[in-house]
């Protein structure tokens, strides 16, 4: 049992969720926050066990049991056409993938079920999907085809591979001409019934960081440059082609993903959204 006042906060370990972190005011919260840093599919499965409290996880994972969570507005990761960091490395092209291996990371959830929407429904194929370790090299002496994500994808899509590349997010725009959000802020309604106005702060904090990030991309670049490598253009590219907000725009494009997922028996239903709002105090 975790004591009074305490918020666990997720984090997923990689970069598309920086500018929304960089800027977070620890100090203002004290001891009252634990975080908790994982891949998307740790996190998942922690925020479903009730481990963690609040923070990213997969746009899937919410819509599996979004009867659980209450999302925050204006935080989210969201692109309108390519990424970068989802990247399907194929040795055929897409329309011969049927019958084929496709590779799958055990750290995905929305983009692996993306990918099977894309394939089934606009390609008009059906692989076989077998999942793997996020290694490139190992998962292509196996497979046709191979996901990755996040910082893997990005240091795979560095190499010279012999590979046709495609964004998951610039395919989707695609087909359907909208927003892709792969990552939610979301809350347990537990912890919003227990610390009303502590998930009120937190919010808070993380559109004041969000903001930061935004005012100041260098920090956040020559953090990236430390940390995984490449060029400071590169960075400045990958953060500008991000969007960390969840309005109106990336709610309908995901609303269009839970529909195209129901109706391929990946989600029970379309997963309705459910937005937190802010009724702790008197403001």
């Amino acid at each position: 049992m975790q004591p009074d006042s305490l918020i666990r906060i997720g984090k997923i370990n990689y970069t598309n969720v920086w500018p929304i972190y960089h800027f977070f005011p620890h100090e203002r919260f004290g001891s009252r926050l634990q975080w908790i840093g994982q891949v998307p599919t740790g996190l998942n499965r922690a925020m479903l066990a009730g481990e963690v409290d609040m923070g990213a996880i997969s746009s899937f994972a919410y819509g599996e049991s979004h009867e659980r969570y209450e999302l925050f507005p204006e935080l989210s990761v969201s692109a309108l056409g390519n990424v970068n960091s989802l990247l399907l490395f194929h040795k055929k092209p897409l329309e011969e993938l049927d019958g084929c291996t496709v590779m799958l990371p055990t750290s995905s959830a929305t983009t692996v079920n993306l990918l099977k929407i894309v394939l089934s429904r606009f390609i008009g194929v059906t692989p076989t999907y077998v999942y793997a370790a996020p290694s490139l090299d190992t998962m292509m002496k196996h497979a046709d085809a191979a996901l990755l994500i996040g910082d893997d994808a990005i240091r795979a899509s560095w190499q010279d591979t012999p590979y046709h590349v495609s964004d998951m997010g610039g395919l989707w725009q695609h087909y359907t001409g909208e927003w892709m959000t792969f990552a939610v802020w979301a809350v347990r309604k537990e912890t919003i019934a227990r610390e009303p106005e502590l998930v009120a702060a937190v919010h808070e904090a993380f559109l004041q960081s969000k903001a930061a990030g935004q005012k100041d991309p260098e920090s956040i670049v020559a953090a990236a440059q430390a940390e995984i490598g490449g060029t400071a253009d590169y960075w400045r590219g990958y953060f500008r082609n991000l969007s960390h907000d969840f309005g109106p725009e990336q709610r309908r494009g995901l609303s269009l993903y839970y529909r195209y997922a129901a109706e391929l028996g990946l989600l029970s239903e379309p997963a309705p959204i459910h937005m937190w709002s802010d009724n702790s105090v008197t403001r």
